[in-house]
């Protein structure tokens, strides 16, 4: 990717281009007279800035406009539904009129005008459309973005839960926004994120992760609290589905009133100019990770799991506390290319293994991977410098190449190893020519806009006995194993990956 303005630019309207930039969307007359307010929405000024300055997104098709089509432009493809949520209430005003209103519409305009001003500022189009979950076909390729808020608590049936569940596993997005700060929304929004995964937390997302550069660079926003205004970093909370933020939440921190335009003070909220900015950075990323979670949602089975281990390679797994397991298949597909490119003998299984359990000796190589921080137990230290002393090799790569990752990883080692560092591994060495020759490679479009020139393969590693016994990269290889379609990697280009982790393997079983 080129560092210019001129050429990000380019960038830009190669991904956006064809997409035409007016939003066209309103509600029912109906709706629009149940509504009460937060507040009055002054006037937004509009926000200039190019394209260079961060990674472009990958938008859904839109619906092109034909030739043949004179008098009236195709309807904006729908991106956001707005889930209708809470009972009818009435309140009267001063002069005694009625006026009733429900929860989810008391900023009326807050995603409309969010994805208006976003569709300006990346040249796309897109549109919000209102959504009841007792008839919605929670198929993402219909809406792929599912949008909560309000102030009141809620609860939701059972079946909901499941079909919502299915939805995000299908690539789909929940989005959640306090109104307000409020916390009755704020706790029952984390009971949901739990029901729906209760073994994946709602947990803060790290600085280096997308949601935080993928239109804008934040890395500092203003908070109003109870009139109180105070910078700091912004607070976004994720559930991950391997590489991928399927429910994305503003940590309790209002969104809904910076998108309506509302300069009010009471509550905790994130102030317009920040919440602008992080909304159009979370459209621009489902649009980008859209493809990969309809890829990931394609569920890939080791078809000899069940079968004894029998005198074959299998690959084993480290679980460790961070998320150890973020693509399940990508081994596979890397087997998969051993057995096709070499002579070795696999068996398609994947074993994952305990450190303090003594299962892990019985495994030529152990593989980790992660975004997200991680630590090791004492005994998990003691046991992996018993194995890779007994001859035992850990490879391991930071999924995505999260910094994340890779400080834990190389923290946890130089435990392990307290005697021995990690080092470059040159060009000669053996494990660039095991299978293939491996001199120059390619990187993934993201990695080389955060490290322009980069041609060179970037292996560490740790030698005991004259022998590689830690083989490590801070890119990634995940993706390029398994194929996946992610914007976001730092990672080795697909068949580069591949060849690097054929010739890891053959290497650590050879030496």
């Amino acid at each position: 990717m080129s560092q210019s303005n001129r050429g990000g630019s380019r960038a830009a309207k190669l991904v956006v281009g064809g997409l035409v930039a007016v939003l066209v969307a309103s509600l029912a007359a109906e709706a629009e007279a149940q509504v009460r307010s937060c507040g009055p929405p002054p006037p937004a000024k509009p926000e200039r800035r190019t394209a260079a300055e961060s990674f472009p997104p990958l938008p859904l098709p839109a619906t092109p406009l034909r030739r043949s089509e004179k008098k009236r432009e195709p309807s904006p493809p729908a991106l956001v539904g707005k889930v209708i949520m809470g009972e009818v209430k009435w309140e009267t005003d001063a002069k005694g009129n009625r006026s009733s209103y429900r929860d989810w519409m008391t900023d009326p305009s807050d995603i409309r005008n969010l994805l208006s001003w976003t569709n300006q500022q990346l040249h796309i189009r897109y549109r919000a459309v209102d959504t009841d979950l007792a008839t919605f076909s929670y198929d993402p390729t219909e809406l792929p973005i599912l949008y909560f808020t309000g102030h009141d608590g809620f609860a939701l049936k059972p079946e909901f839960i499941a079909r919502l569940r299915q939805f995000c596993v299908d690539g789909g997005t929940i989005l959640g926004d306090a109104c307000c700060g409020a916390e009755a929304f704020d706790k029952s929004f984390r009971a949901l994120a739990a029901e729906l995964f209760p073994k994946r937390p709602l947990e803060p997302i790290p600085m280096d992760h997308p949601l935080y550069s993928s239109f804008y660079p934040v890395t500092g926003v203003r908070y109003i609290v109870e009139k109180v205004e105070k910078d700091d970093v912004p607070r976004l909370e994720a559930v991950s589905i391997g590489c991928r933020a399927a429910v994305i939440y503003g940590g309790g921190y209002d969104m809904s009133c910076g998108w309506d335009g509302h300069l009010h003070t009471e509550g905790k909220r994130y102030s317009p100019d920040a919440a602008r900015k992080l909304g159009a950075n979370i459209v621009t990323y489902c649009l980008a990770t859209y493809e990969l979670g309809r890829f990931l949602a394609t569920e890939k089975v080791y078809h000899q799991k069940g079968d004894p281990t029998r005198d074959q390679l299998v690959i084993a797994q480290v679980v460790h506390d961070g998320d150890w397991d973020t693509q399940p298949a990508s081994l596979m597909s890397l087997m998969k290319h051993l057995a096709e490119n070499t002579t070795v003998s696999v068996q398609f299984k994947k074993e994952d293994v305990d450190l303090r359990s003594i299962d892990a000796f019985a495994h030529p190589i152990l593989y980790m991977t992660g975004h997200k921080d991680f630590k090791l137990t004492d005994e998990e230290v003691n046991n992996l410098r018993r194995y890779l002393g007994a001859g035992g090799v850990v490879a391991a790569n930071a999924c995505c190449g999260r910094k994340s990752f890779d400080e834990a990883f190389r923290r946890e080692i130089a435990r392990v190893v307290p005697d021995r560092k990690l080092e470059r591994i040159p060009l000669d060495h053996p494990v660039y020519k095991s299978v293939f020759p491996v001199q120059k490679v390619e990187y993934t479009p993201l990695a080389l806009h955060d490290f322009p020139g980069l041609d060179r393969p970037t292996l560490e590693g740790i030698a005991i006995e004259n022998q590689l016994r830690v083989i490590y990269s801070p890119f990634g290889f995940v993706n390029g194993w398994s194929g996946a379609p992610n914007p976001y990697a730092r990672e080795y280009a697909t068949n580069d990956a591949l060849r690097l982790g054929i010739n890891i393997l053959v290497y650590a079983m050879t030496h």
